[in-house]
């Protein structure tokens, strides 16, 4: 099998806590309200499902714990030490290792993050949102902007250049020129890494009824663009780099956590609804899956106890959808795939023998929104705002390329030449 030969040496884990005090508004993710304390049997199967599947991948080492959610800060910190205690009984977990913790600002939340240090936590991910009180009621949001501003001075405090804020525009009735100040106001206390969000509506969330019954008006999809690029100006003027469609940092403090999910890296995803993306050597495996573990807690708890996790779908990646991923992935990035890297995944078609040929793309690099040099393949300034409308070509242009080439194998020699079976 052709790639990916190289043992999985440095890889990404994410853990799910799946709980939250209360549903936001915008919010369509798995999430639950707990009925009752079960912190403790939570634990023990987080703990539990982390050395299943880090003894299914046989990876030697960790370089990256993410605990996302739901709302993590509502773990008990000996929650956060007992899986991290886990990871490192079975792979190695360097101290240089990037461990996130997304925390919602509240009082509560900024009570604990010295815990939360004490337990192994160096980078803080905090859901600021917004910084208009109205806007976080009409969100659901639990915070109110000065708890959000006082908690990111504590983790500055406690973890100085490893805090990132979160912050999501588009919100309703939101203008430009709002949106500019309170960034400006944002950026004076915040530490140097920025996500932007654009708030999307989903189906079946309370927002989308209000929108739906005319309670709430959504900005203009031109105003909405606006504010991101007036963003990506505003940032750009206070030295933050954008290193990603929707990431910031300044001073080198990008996340490597996300680097990696970009660069279509192998991760282990662990807890309620968790993803993960990883080849299962343990059992022989040599094609990389995609792993989905049960979605509903008390479920996925019940599986773990009785099999050791939870993992409810597990699909074989196809080489062609590898290489959609590492390329969906990749062009978020501001340097965008360069020729090296999907090479690892691609070693008879280079990026110039799948995307210089065509028309469509010809157009999109003429017109300066694509670039494809001997550099690799990325979007300029202009066109990563544009990263929705390029895709579509981009994928067509895959598909089409590892099909024919599919069929020119199949028939070349007598048949004798296959292609390997990629992971």
């Amino acid at each position: 099998g052709g790639f990916e030969q190289v043992k999985p040496f440095f890889r990404v884990f994410r853990v799910r806590w799946p709980y939250c005090l209360r549903r936001c508004s915008y919010c369509n993710f798995n999430k639950y309200i707990p009925r009752e304390n079960n912190d403790p049997m939570m634990t023990e199967c987080l703990q539990r499902e982390t050395e299943t599947l880090l003894q299914l991948s046989q990876v030697s080492c960790i370089t990256s714990v993410f605990f996302g959610g739901g709302t993590p800060s509502l773990a008990h910190p000996s929650t956060i030490a007992a899986v991290l205690e886990s990871v490192s009984r079975r792979a190695y977990l360097s101290d240089k290792a990037e461990v996130t913790l997304e925390v919602n600002p509240t009082p509560v939340g900024k009570s604990k993050l010295e815990d939360y240090c004490r337990a192994g936590v160096n980078r803080f991910s905090i859901g600021v949102q917004s910084l208009q009180d109205g806007d976080l009621k009409i969100l659901g949001r639990d915070h109110s902007p000065h708890q959000a501003l006082q908690t990111v001075e504590e983790a500055r405090r406690l973890c100085p250049g490893r805090v990132s804020v979160d912050v999501m525009f588009g919100r309703p009735k939101q203008s430009a020129e709002s949106w500019e100040n309170e960034l400006s106001e944002l950026l004076r206390v915040c530490d140097d890494h920025v996500s932007l969000y654009q708030l999307t509506l989903e189906r079946g969330t309370q927002l989308f009824k209000q929108v739906l019954g005319g309670e709430v008006t959504m900005p203009a999809e031109d105003v909405t663009a606006e504010m991101y690029q007036c963003a990506r100006r505003t940032l750009h003027q206070h030295g933050f780099l954008q290193y990603e469609v929707s990431n910031f940092a300044r001073h080198k403090a990008v996340s490597h956590h996300n680097t990696s999910y970009w660069k279509g890296r192998q991760y282990i995803g662990v807890g309620p609804g968790a993803h993960g993306r990883f080849v299962p050597r343990g059992e022989g495996g040599v094609v990389r899956e995609a792993r989905t573990q049960t979605l509903e807690p008390d479920v996925w708890i019940r599986e773990v106890q009785q099999r050791g996790h939870g993992t409810r779908r597990r699909i074989q990646l196809s080489h062609l959808e590898l290489l959609e991923e590492v390329l969906v992935m990749g062009m978020r990035m501001s340097k965008g795939i360069n020729h090296k890297h999907w090479e690892l995944f691609s070693p008879q078609l280079g990026l110039h023998e799948v995307f210089g040929t065509s028309n469509d793309i010809q157009e999109l690099l003429q017109s300066g929104q694509l670039i494809l040099d001997d550099r690799g393949l990325r979007c300029s300034w202009d066109g990563l705002a544009l990263l929705d409308s390029i895709l579509p070509a981009l994928l067509v242009m895959l598909e089409r390329q590892i099909s024919q080439r599919l069929q020119r194998d199949h028939h070349a020699d007598g048949q004798t030449k296959r292609i390997s079976n990629p992971q």
